[in-house]
């Protein structure tokens, strides 16, 4: 494609070279440019992508794209070799670029943008199965993995990818005939202009609270805030949660915007009623097409009724009919997302993705509510984030949990000790029974020990994640492969000790 066809829509350009050269790749890591590639130097966190500009000409590059405080001297040194292309923000520039490079795929099939602080996840694979069950054709790109109907493309190492990258997904997605793609839409991709260019049909807020408050993410609430409105912006249709105290300021935030609501406890458009929450199911009654139907879903917990009814207004939108809403929500599972996980011993063992507060008060408050016996909580904390919420989690888990053990999350380039240590400065503050194990797979394993049938173990914080980062390292550690491993040791040490004592019987006999 001739970079001025790439270029279009992109405002504030100056450019000293060919616009009619022929382009054949863009990126913006270096190390990913071919022969006749369009370069886009990002300045990141922690890398400056003009230090690589240089590098980026020796793969192939012809073009590059810059920043307006690019070094003059550089700029000298590679005017004879390069199309130099000069825009206010180069990150929005290479989204631009990148829709016009894979020729506006989101305008090919019907896009649902899906954000809020918990629940994008869970929302997104309720849509799905939904849509699939109506017989829509559907991808989907989120936390967990990219798939186009059953077949998974990749697993994900960020909610929301880079926007060449997402574009790329798009053509393909677009090339196998989606007819929709329902994606998770984080914070991060709306202020780094990563999803600007998308054209999105439908748009959901979930939820909102306190998650992702550090200096390399937002660094207030306001601002966290404020980059996930943006979404709304975008979208055709909006749908939003009524009973969220900031989420419902949104349709009077933009009263510009085609947005309906849904809830339990507020006036909303979309209602849930006479609900019921079991250990392994919740089920409620709405509006469906003209009459109440009672829905069922197996994802144990309140906050399910809520991912639930955002499923809905989506599937109602897309003119999915009573039937096929009910049989797809009965059906549908969703990794690391209130996964129960079956063992030998038949513990109540469940692995959940809560790393916020207030998704972890949730999960707690849920078990809390209908287990029998002791609810068992098994977390930590990432590394590198919110430093402020790991005494607030602390003293959330002492608070309502029977037993806490605090142990390890990713802690990246962050010492472990130090975060168990900040967790516990909240924890001390209530009367819990608690300890410390850094360790995560000795906590867990703990945990195991302790239990009984009627307890719950809530192993919180990493859900669907199969690694553990540390420094910078993303190690093997899937939780399920873990619980099954400490629960057959646990089964085998229980039928050595049996035997062992039958054996010492019989002697002494």
């Amino acid at each position: 494609m001739e970079l001025k066809k790439i270029l279009v829509g992109i405002e504030g350009i100056k450019a000293k070279g060919s616009l009619d050269i022929k382009i054949s790749n863009l990126d913006s890591d270096s190390r990913k440019i071919k022969e006749n590639g369009l370069f886009v130097a990002i300045k990141g966190f922690d890398v400056d992508g003009n230090d690589y500009i240089k590098s980026a000409i020796e793969n192939g590059a012809v073009a590059v794209m810059t920043t307006p405080d690019v070094d003059k001297k550089l700029l000298r040194e590679i005017a004879d070799k390069v199309t130099i292309i000069v825009v206010p923000d180069t990150r929005l520039g290479l989204a631009l670029a990148s829709c016009n490079f894979y020729g506006n795929p989101s305008k090919k099939f019907k896009l649902v943008g899906i954000t809020g602080t918990k629940g994008k996840t869970t929302t997104s694979f309720m849509t799905k199965a939904i849509l699939e069950k109506q017989g829509y054709k559907v991808g989907l790109i989120g936390t967990i993995a990219t798939y186009i109907g059953d077949k998974k493309l990749e697993d994900s190492d960020r909610t929301t990818p880079e926007s060449n990258k997402l574009q790329k997904i798009f053509y393909k997605m677009a090339k196998e005939e989606c007819d929709v793609v329902v994606m998770e839409v984080s914070s991060q991709s709306l202020k780094l202009n990563r999803v600007a260019g998308c054209d999105f049909d439908i748009g959901v807020f979930t939820n909102f609270s306190e998650d992702h408050i550090s200096p390399k993410e937002h660094p207030d609430m306001q601002d966290y805030f404020n980059s996930k409105l943006k979404l709304l912006k975008m979208c055709k249709v909006g749908f939003t949660n009524a009973d969220d105290l900031m989420v419902a300021k949104v349709p009077k935030l933009l009263p510009e915007c085609n947005i309906t609501t849904y809830g339990i406890d507020n006036y909303c458009n979309l209602l849930a009623k006479d609900i019921t929450i079991t250990n392994s199911y919740v089920d409620f009654k709405v509006k469906l097409e003209t009459r109440n139907e009672r829905v069922k879903v197996c994802i144990p917990g309140r906050f399910s009724v809520y991912n639930a009814l955002a499923a809905i207004s989506i599937a109602k939108e897309l003119k999915c009919s009573a039937e096929n809403i009910k049989d797809a929500l009965l059906e549908v599972r969703v990794p690391g997302r209130s996964e129960l996980v079956n063992n030998k011993r038949e513990l109540t063992i469940m692995i959940d993705y809560a790393h916020s507060p207030e998704s972890l008060e949730n999960i707690l408050s849920a078990v809390k509510s209908y287990t029998r016996g002791r609810v068992i909580s098994v977390f930590g904390c990432g590394g590198d984030r919110d430093s402020g919420k790991r005494p607030i989690m602390g003293e959330i888990s002492g608070r309502i949990a029977d037993y806490t053990i605090i142990t390890s999350d990713n802690p990246r380039t962050e010492d472990p000790q130090k975060i168990v240590d900040q967790i516990e400065e909240g924890i001390k503050k209530t009367k819990a029974n608690y300890e410390v194990i850094v360790d995560r797979t000795q906590a867990i394993e703990t945990a195991i020990k302790m239990a009984n049938k009627k307890d719950i173990i809530v192993l919180a914080g990493k859900g669907h994640e199969p690694y553990q980062e540390i420094n910078g390292v993303k190690h093997p550690f899937d939780e399920r492969e873990i619980v099954k491993t400490k629960i057959v040791q646990a089964v085998e040490a229980v039928t050595g000790l049996a035997t062992h004592k039958i054996q010492v019987f019989e002697m002494q006999s």
